[in-house]
């Protein structure tokens, strides 16, 4: 699969299949965020696979009212990092971490299409109950929650508005209105 075609077909989809994703997939998806880029090759992002009924039912039981469809995912990844695990304090304040963490979830989820899996990151979870339970260290902050399963065909977890989202691809701003062309708030023009 080309690069452009994974970016075309990657989706959040939320209909998940319970089955166990195979181990070569597992380790291609972390091969995938290993070899992400980061600041100085610092690779801030630290990543709990849970996979066994055990890591699984203890990181789903962080999860929000509106992610209950994420409780069938045969595997969760979540991502913690600190500021001081990468680049920081740069000369006009900024830190890298939480950008590094991203390309390396970014890279995965594109890497997780290749394979035919769904991998839809989640901001609706509790992160202390995931550091209590996963034994996450107090000092890092739990970026992301990211379920991974293959495309099921269920919806009777999934609300009204998760159905209809199912179906289409979300609408994305007009290329004008966040990307700019010389200079803040000018058009991109391609």
């Amino acid at each position: 699969m080309e690069v452009s075609e994974a970016i075309n077909q990657r989706r959040a989809k939320r209909m998940f299949d319970p089955r166990p994703i195979e181990a070569e997939k597992v380790i291609a998806l972390v091969e995938a965020m290993r070899l992400a880029p980061s600041c100085n090759n610092n690779q801030p992002w630290r990543v709990t696979v849970c996979r066994e009924p055990e890591s699984l039912a203890k990181a789903k039981s962080a999860l929000s009212k509106g992610n209950v469809y994420a409780t069938k995912a045969p595997l969760i990844f979540v991502i913690a990092s600190k500021l001081e695990d990468d680049c920081h304090g740069l000369s006009d304040g900024r830190d890298y971490y939480l950008f590094g963490c991203g390309l390396a979830v970014g890279q995965m989820l594109l890497r997780a299409t290749e394979l035919g899996l769904i991998a839809h990151p989640v901001a609706g979870y509790d992160p202390l109950l995931l550091k209590k339970e996963l034994g996450i260290p107090e000092d890092q902050v739990v970026i992301a929650m990211v379920n991974i399963a293959y495309h099921g065909t269920d919806d009777s977890l999934l609300s009204d508005k998760q159905k209809a989202q199912e179906s289409v691809r979300p609408e994305r701003k007009p290329v004008g209105e966040n990307f700019f062309e010389g200079k803040w708030g000018v058009p991109f023009k391609a």
